[in-house]
């Protein structure tokens, strides 16, 4: 596997400036055979320019140590390497000193210029050589060999290992290149996935938000009439016995009914929520698929709703719906205006629960007083109304005992608002309370 740049920053762990430890070995030996190379090859220089042997030895070994320092001052090496060619010393130094100034982070015109410069010197000392040769009579060849032997010679040294450094140093920035993608690309991953925590975490909050409202509405209403009923019945249980009776079935048909919504919603969360394992593979991809499942479970929950997968309510039952609160002990005067027609079925829902959830708060906080349920049929769109007047005592709006959380009305204009809808809520002058709603009908 490829390493990205931080790993690859942190292996640089060699000495000076050595990336890696065997890069220095490595040059370390070069170095030792160079030096030996040019120490040999200062014996027969030092006879020919008449000095002592030693003096070429040490002037050898001097001039083969530079190789050392080819990594960090490969210009100095080749120039090295270019003054001894008239020794006749250096050749593994000119030969590595070329390659690495080839593959070297340096502009073309330096390297072609000491390239140059290297291949010609290389080709003079050769001419020189075989002409001296051929005039001591050690060579018989003709004179074509002279600039044959320095032609072939000169590129023989030189264009190998100038060609060979720049190709590994263009495979070399090739996979610097790789590298930095590679990182740039981690970088954007990661972006990807925070980006996916953060929808994942917005649609769990969007889903614990839809699921704490449907279950207000499905359990406040029923629960508050089961109390006022239950409040009731305790009151005529031994003035009015048969009236006792009525009021103990009606409380157990609203259990029935709540307990009847309350599984039909836990069947479709768990329905959504057998679709949500995560997989057990790449962590990213078992965070995108989570986001996704649960960016998706509230759509899939309200389509399994409008494909009649779970029977929710609807403007038919408003009638029953009154009725219920009636026979609490409400006076309600419902009232329809317009021609009845069938409504998208999030639409006549959503209806429905603003006007169960307006009853359920004037059971709250408003107990006997009378209400008026207005319900508008128009082209555009569909208008509903329940306004309360005051109740007959002050004390009677928590004469039941009845818990207010404030999510009734939070709740309602969350459902109008996301159907594109106006929701209004307030008291009247007459001290009473009013909610009105409009939707759009398509």
């Amino acid at each position: 596997m490829t390493t990205t740049g931080e790993e690859h920053a942190r292996a640089l762990t060699g000495p000076w400036w050595w990336a890696r430890r065997r890069s220095a070995v490595l040059d370390g030996g070069l170095a030792l055979l160079s030096a030996v190379e040019c120490a040999a090859e200062g014996v027969p220089f030092a006879r020919e320019a008449g000095v002592p042997v030693s003096v070429g030895v040490v002037f050898g070994l001097i001039a083969g140590a530079v190789l050392l320092v080819r990594r960090k001052w490969p210009i100095a090496v080749v120039l090295v390497a270019i003054a001894v060619t008239p020794a006749e010393m250096g050749f593994l130094m000119g030969v590595v000193g070329l390659y690495t100034l080839a593959s070297c982070e340096l502009p073309r015109r330096v390297i072609g210029a000491l390239s140059g410069m290297s291949l010609l010197g290389t080709a003079v000392v050769t001419f020189v050589r075989v002409r001296q040769d051929m005039a001591r009579g050690d060579l018989t060849l003709g004179d074509w060999f002279l600039p044959f032997a320095a032609v072939t010679t000169s590129l023989g040294l030189t264009a190998p290992p100038v060609l060979l450094g720049l190709y590994v140093g263009a495979r070399r920035r090739l996979m610097e290149s790789l590298r930095e993608r590679a990182d740039s690309l981690e970088r954007e991953l990661q972006l990807l996935a925070e980006r996916a925590e953060e929808r994942a975490e917005w649609a769990r909050n969007e889903e614990r938000t839809r699921i704490a409202r449907e279950m207000h509405d499905v359990v406040a209403h029923r629960v508050s009439l089961m109390v006022v009923h239950a409040a009731a019945l305790q009151a005529v249980a031994r003035k009015d016995p048969e009236k006792a009776v009525r009021n103990a079935a009606l409380v157990g048909d609203m259990g029935r009914q709540a307990l009847t919504e309350l599984r039909e919603m836990l069947g479709v969360l768990r329905a959504g929520g057998d679709a949500v394992r995560r997989p057990s593979g790449v962590p990213l991809a078992a965070v995108g698929e989570a986001a996704e499942a649960a960016a998706s479970r509230a759509a899939e929950s309200r389509a399994a709703v409008e494909a009649g997968a779970v029977e929710g309510p609807c403007l038919s039952e408003l009638e029953e719906l009154v009725g219920q609160s009636a026979a609490a002990g409400m006076v309600v005067d419902l009232s329809v205006e317009g021609e009845a027609r069938s409504y998208p079925a999030e639409v006549e829902q959503t209806a429905y629960r603003v006007v169960q959830e307006a009853l359920t708060n004037v059971h709250k906080h408003a107990a006997g007083a009378k209400t008026y349920v207005r319900l508008a049929h128009r082209v555009p769109e569909i208008a509903m109304q329940v306004e309360n007047e005051p109740p007959p005592e002050p004390a009677s709006a928590s004469a039941a005992g009845l818990p207010s959380g404030g999510n009734g009305l939070v709740g309602m204009r969350e459902r109008v608002v996301a159907l594109g809808g106006v929701f209004v809520s307030g008291p009247t002058d007459a001290g009473g309370f009013r909610v009105s709603a409009v939707i759009p009908a398509a």
